[in-house]
């Protein structure tokens, strides 16, 4: 038989078919005198061979002492076996834990890009009045965090919004604080600028005292350089004054390792 029967009786593509050959698992018979290649029953009992095998989970450079004429090392071949079954309970704890984040994510309505620690929080600022384009830099910048700050920035994180989550009235000043801030640019003057920011301060004070006791230093590692980057390429001038000075606020308690 050629090379697209054996193919189709094996419920294979003739490219698989060719990979086999150029790894070494499938012996490449001759060409007939017409030009193609002639295969045999063995040929094909061979390659039901290897896609058993590979069903299983064996990788094709592990298939050729597998794939001798006789029944092969039976020890090895249990051995083999065990290492399979070691290699599924891994992929199965894998994917319990995937579908836990999954269940996660899904009772509380959160994003599946949401950092899975921070989806108890995702509808937090979903509230009225506050800025769509605000609220996805507040999620660019967690995401951030989440990832690059150092364990204790990654707690501190998580329990700010779960301070917030307590606190309504911060959220709501965190609302009017986001929509004034959104609203400033090259024509907002120092004074709003100030203004905002000694509102804002005054609004998260407790908030931030009672996770930075005095001391305690909360670090963020590569995010903070990866935050300037990000309030560099998207905040206007003024913005990033104004967060520079709401940072001058609350110096000490975030720090760069």
């Amino acid at each position: 038989m050629r090379s697209a029967e054996l193919a189709r009786l094996a419920g294979i593509t003739v490219r698989t078919l060719r990979h086999y050959h150029q790894v070494g698992v499938l012996i490449e018979p001759p060409r007939a005198s017409n030009g193609y290649r002639e295969y045999s029953i063995r040929d094909l009992v061979q390659v039901l061979r290897i896609r058993q095998l590979s069903g299983l989970g064996v990788t094709l450079g592990q298939m050729p002492a597998l794939l001798g004429d006789g029944d092969g090392d039976g020890e090895s071949a249990a051995q083999l076996l065990d290492e399979l079954d070691r290699e599924l309970d891994r992929q199965i704890e894998g994917l319990a834990q995937q579908r836990e984040l999954i269940a996660q994510l899904r009772r509380h309505g959160a994003s599946p890009d949401m950092p899975t620690e921070l989806a108890p929080f995702f509808g937090l600022f979903a509230v009225a009045g506050y800025p769509q384009r605000v609220a996805q830099m507040d999620r660019d910048q967690a995401v951030l965090l989440s990832r690059f700050s150092g364990e204790s920035g990654k707690a501190y994180l998580s329990a700010l919004y779960e301070q917030l989550s307590r606190r309504p009235d911060v959220v709501r000043a965190a609302a009017d604080f986001s929509r004034r801030f959104d609203a400033l640019g090259e024509n907002s003057s120092d004074e709003q600028i100030a203004d905002l920011v000694g509102d804002f301060a005054t609004a998260l004070a407790d908030v931030l005292t009672a996770l930075t006791p005095q001391g305690q230093v909360i670090e963020l590692g590569r995010a903070a350089e990866l935050l300037d980057e990000y309030g560099a390429e998207t905040y206007t001038e003024a913005q990033r004054r104004a967060l520079a000075l709401l940072a001058q606020r609350f110096t000490g308690s975030l720090s760069e390792p």
